[in-house]
């Protein structure tokens, strides 16, 4: 799904969501014959990312790139070589199919989410990315203490100053939420986000990802539902101040 970049001043905005479903394409089903309840937990797709995803490029009237074909055949949100790019069953296949993959599925989302920034950052002099991800509520047998996720790099000022804006605004909007900066994930870890800090510098690239507590999805009804609204209407309190705080 593509479009035009909305303008909050002198920002742009693109909307992504890498792991929004579970599907895995015909050709490659067989493979994954033996790991349908894999593909339905958290290890095969981010459960209400993409719900969440599409609320936010609505919200900003921005363009929104998402997929749902699942990570499991190939993390969208992971760079070509590492470890978790594919589930075993691909990644001990043969070199042909693996290069199928990324040419039909991989290659393509990066190359439309970075004609939309670079659209973006044209048009604009700046971009504000926003990536939809999920976490599980437990780990490994450790739960995971917090409500939502603010990741970024903290080696850049814009992301740092949007984020200390977001949390506080969220802190107003939902006390009881316990939100943390870099949890559950080091923002500036592997992902779509590093891959356009390489490409972009600091001062026209903001890329933020926001990871939601997968047990208030679950809960469903009211619960996530005024959740979405609580994220929604806490980020257009923190673009306000953050973008007050701009000198250009």
């Amino acid at each position: 799904m593509s479009g035009q970049a909305t303008r909050f001043n002198d920002c742009g905005f693109v909307v992504t969501c890498e792991h929004g479903g579970n599907d895995i394409p015909e050709p490659y089903r067989e493979l994954f014959n033996n790991h349908q309840t894999l593909l339905d937990t958290h290890r095969g797709f981010d459960f209400g990312a993409l719900v969440m995803a599409k609320e936010l490029a609505t919200a900003l009237s921005a363009p929104l790139v998402f997929a749902t074909v699942s990570r499991l055949l190939v993390d969208l949100n992971r760079s070509i070589g590492h470890s978790h790019l594919h589930l075993d069953v691909i990644q001990n296949s043969s070199a042909a199919m693996r290069q199928e993959i990324l040419q039909h599925y991989y290659r393509p989302y990066r190359e439309q989410a970075e004609r939309l920034v670079r659209q973006a950052i044209a048009d604009y002099g700046r971009i504000i990315h926003l990536s939809s991800h999920s976490f599980t509520p437990e780990l490994n047998g450790k739960v995971r203490n917090a409500d939502i996720g603010l990741l970024y790099d903290p080696a850049r000022p814009g992301e740092v100053d949007l984020c200390k804006h977001w949390q506080s605004a969220l802190k107003d909007y939902a006390p009881d939420l316990k939100v943390r900066r870099n949890y559950p994930y080091q923002g500036k870890g592997d992902g779509l986000a590093s891959w356009f800090r390489r490409r972009f510098p600091a001062t026209v690239y903001i890329g933020i990802e926001l990871e939601i507590n997968q047990k208030h999805v679950i809960a469903g009804g009211e619960e996530w539902l005024a959740l979405r609204k609580v994220i929604i209407e806490s980020l257009s309190e923190a673009l306000v101040s953050y973008h007050a705080g701009i000198s250009v």
